[in-house]
């Protein structure tokens, strides 16, 4: 990689010091991340110096690294582990020598932990998902609901989903390969029929309660919306995972056509403080979090 290591100019949001605790986001096109401020405040506020570096494979001085020699210079420079965001959560599978129960039943990892010469994957994107459901749309009806992306974020909102009493979840995905592969897990998972590829989406979400964008379809780098609007009408809750924008594309058609929406700073929130819990061993404020999470992107706006 050369004499000199991408992590010096990778921008920590701590001033120089002997932080006790080293940790990052390795992906593509992360630069507007909250994830930095998510961890190091959490850290401040908890007495214990944390740096948070962005491990952006899209941007200088990253550009020309590969994930394998990503994770082999983080490791190398003693960092606690690193978060894991689009599109390495099933890439990064083949570079650990562990995986957590969930991240072995989602076949995706979200934060890898470093731990005495072993590299140990973990999956928080699931429960991040599920608790911003549940408190963001409480009480609605989860007998259909419709997902669109397979890949995996999509199997983490999959396997929430199944979690919180989705009776037929339907996935469509570009891949259909990756599609079919998510659904035979699922259902292995959860029990046959659980699950099932899309074909029609017109007519799948014409009956369906709710819709799930698991892709990064709404995201800055990737503009749009997943489905046309015609097909959204006022009795569909709508979810997103995209939160840069807070509101996407797909979430302004929806409240335009009058339905329930749920965006996806929550599940960033949530997930985030369960892989701190994972990177420092100590359990995160989730209200402290949240409430900061919200004043950054007032202040952004």
């Amino acid at each position: 990689m050369g004499s000199r290591s991408p992590i010096e100019s990778s921008g920590c949001l701590v001033a120089p010091g002997a932080p006790v605790v080293q940790v990052g986001l390795v992906g593509r096109g992360i630069q507007r991340s909250q994830s930095p401020k998510l961890h190091v405040r959490e850290a401040a506020a908890q007495g214990f110096d944390l740096t948070y570096s962005l491990i952006d494979l899209d941007a200088e001085p990253w550009a020309l690294v590969t994930l394998a020699q990503a994770l082999d210079e983080v490791e190398a420079r003693g960092f606690a582990g690193v978060n894991i965001t689009y599109p390495f959560k099933q890439d990064v599978l083949r570079l650990v020598q562990r995986l957590s129960p969930d991240a072995e039943r989602l076949g995706a990892v979200n934060t890898v932990i470093f731990e005495a010469g072993h590299r140990v994957g973990h999956n928080t994107d699931w429960s991040g998902f599920a608790e911003n459901l549940r408190r963001g749309l409480p009480g609605v009806r989860k007998t259909r609901v419709v997902q669109m992306g397979a890949g995996g974020a999509g199997a983490a909102t999959a396997y929430a989903l199944c979690q919180e009493g989705v009776e037929r979840l339907t996935i469509f995905d570009l891949d259909l390969q990756r599609a079919n592969s998510l659904v035979d897990k699922m259902n292995a998972l959860f029990g046959r029929g659980r699950s099932r590829v899309g074909e029609d989406l017109a007519a799948d979400l014409a009956v369906a309660d709710g819709l799930v964008n698991a892709t990064p379809i709404g995201m800055e780098k990737y503009p749009g919306s997943p489905v046309p609007d015609s097909l959204l009408r006022p009795e569909l809750w709508v979810a997103d995972i995209v939160y840069v924008p807070m509101e996407t594309r797909l979430l302004a058609l929806a409240r335009a056509r009058g339905c329930r929406i749920l965006d996806g700073g929550g599940m960033a929130v949530f997930q985030a403080a369960d892989a701190f819990g994972l990177l420092t061993g100590r359990k995160a404020d989730t209200e402290r979090m949240r409430a900061a999470f919200l004043r950054d992107l007032e202040a952004a706006a």
